[in-house]
């Protein structure tokens, strides 16, 4: 316990006040699921990755239920880079070959997943790791992407076109942290897989558990009306306002904030991305009146 004649008056009624702004969220949220979709930067960065995992299990023990789905982009690049194996990309989303496939799901849940787990885990044995192919939690289809008019092949990339949520519930209800990778069974193709948008997966996971909020980070403060001017950042927005905005956002972004707009149409009640290159910006989006990043609502 701390000394409390070694604590400073003033910091500790800083820290009292921080704690009591949360009241109302802790409130708003206390036995709901909020969905995280973790990725980019936060997750190559040690430092980040701890305060990330410290925000979760936090979530987890003040009554929140937190269900983190993640991809692993930079880590994937970095492995086909290692093994020689060429990426491209086209509207955003990777191209994904037969040899790729292997690859993805190798990254993402024989990697990060556990790495992830683990490090939550540190604070609690609370987490535990799920893949989009366990007990038929996503079903998968291919998707191509259209470009300028064009439709263009990805090869093994899909879109998550089912979702049982009932594994995540299980784990929920036995008081775990799911922490879910990104890729799914192709539906049409038995014992095939698809590398899946994770932004996109965290959206359709969070319609389909009845989540009160999704939260996807990025690297960037959020969504810029006008890039790259960075005057341009929009705090809070409707989904009529940004349906109206998707088609001239830059292609990087266009999956993420589609996520946040299938998400609130979908009945999730706010979606928000946010910058995983903050330190704890989880806590500061879902505890603070302010939050952190773009903020969506239906409208």
């Amino acid at each position: 316990m701390t000394d409390l004649q070694d604590t400073d008056p003033g910091q500790a009624s800083s820290r009292a006040v921080t704690l009591i702004e949360s009241l109302p969220w802790l409130k708003r949220f206390r036995e709901q699921i909020v969905v995280v979709k973790y990725g980019g930067n936060a997750m190559v960065s040690e430092e980040l990755q701890d305060a990330f995992a410290a925000d979760i299990a936090y979530l987890r023990y003040v009554g929140v239920k937190p269900v983190v789905v993640h991809g692993g982009g930079p880590q994937i690049s970095s492995m086909l880079d290692r093994l020689e194996i060429p990426s491209e990309f086209k509207g955003g989303y990777r191209v994904t070959s037969t040899e790729a496939i292997s690859v993805v799901r190798m990254v993402l849940t024989g990697q990060i997943n556990p790495q992830l787990v683990s490090k939550i885990n540190a604070h609690g044995p609370v987490a535990t790791g799920l893949s989009g192919e366990d007990a038929g939690l996503f079903g998968g289809r291919r998707r191509g992407v259209v470009i300028e008019g064009v439709e263009h092949d990805l090869g093994r990339v899909g879109d998550v076109v089912e979702v049982d949520p009932q594994p995540v519930l299980d784990q929920i209800a036995a008081g775990r942290i799911p922490v879910v990778s990104s890729i799914a069974p192709d539906l049409d193709h038995p014992g095939h897989s698809l590398n899946v948008n994770a932004d996109a997966a965290a959206s359709a996971l969070a319609v389909a558990l009845g989540a009160a909020k999704l939260v996807v980070l990025t690297d960037v403060a959020g969504l810029y009306a006008d890039w790259p001017n960075r005057d341009s950042l929009v705090s809070h927005l409707t989904s009529t306002e940004l349906r109206a905005m998707l088609p001239r956002l830059e292609s990087g972004m266009i999956p993420k904030m589609s996520a946040c707009l299938e998400a609130v149409e979908g009945g999730v009640e706010t979606a928000a991305i946010i910058d995983g290159r903050v330190p704890h910006s989880v806590l500061v989006e879902i505890f603070t009146s302010k939050g952190i990043g773009t903020e969506v609502v239906l409208g």
